[in-house]
């Protein structure tokens, strides 16, 4: 399970995958979002993944650590084979999905902030649709076009899970308005009127 917040009562389950499955089912439900069979086990896939914290950091100079996006696809694009630079982009979609899905509330106050890993992993999802449509792995590709097409319902679906067990303190509502006004999420405009505030856009001032 990803960790929860201090304090918090830590959730223990069986079957990781069943957890994942039963939960993801729920938020798509919930929203209002249908996904392909297919791609929903992709997702319950890269969950149960990266539940292991191993597989989702890079450990490769010794150091536990999240490579920088721009740097992903960087290698990405740079990679000596297609095979390569499918696998490069296929990280960096799923590692954008899983941060922007479950760690949303943790870009405040940073420089790179959701709105920039939800452009990005829709982008790697979009690039690897369009080169696999061209090979023999038309499944696959119709999954990561999927994945492209509704990477922000995925995003919200994957938040639904993070924030079952979540508080919400004066910081969160606050942080949960900037995400929508970044992402026009309905799952965050929906948290705000359910905790008693009315989201409107910010006007800007005349010049």
């Amino acid at each position: 399970m990803p960790a929860s917040e201090p304090g918090e009562a830590v959730l223990t389950v069986a079957n990781l995958r069943e957890y994942f499955h039963d939960a993801l089912h729920g938020a798509l439900a919930h929203q209002h979002v249908a996904v392909e069979d297919q791609t929903k086990q992709y997702v319950v896939n890269l969950l149960t993944l990266f539940a292991r914290s191993e597989q989702l950091f890079d450990n490769s100079d010794g150091h536990a650590r999240l490579k920088p996006l721009v740097q992903m696809l960087t290698e990405a694009l740079e990679a000596p084979t297609a095979q390569a630079r499918e696998r490069g982009l296929q990280r960096l979609g799923d590692i954008s999905l899983f941060i922007a899905g479950f760690f949303a509330h943790s870009f405040a106050r940073k420089l790179i902030d959701i709105d920039y890993h939800i452009a990005m992993g829709g982008r790697a999802y979009g690039t690897l649709a369009s080169a696999l449509s061209r090979g023999r792995q038309q499944v696959l590709s119709r999954v990561y076009a999927e994945l492209a097409a509704k990477f922000l319902p995925l995003v919200d679906a994957l938040g639904e899970i993070s924030d079952s067990a979540r508080r919400y303190t004066h910081a969160d509502i606050l942080r949960l308005y900037e995400i929508w006004l970044k992402t026009g999420s309905p799952r965050a405009h929906g948290l705000l009127q359910r905790l008693g505030v009315t989201p409107t856009p910010v006007a800007l001032a005349a010049n």
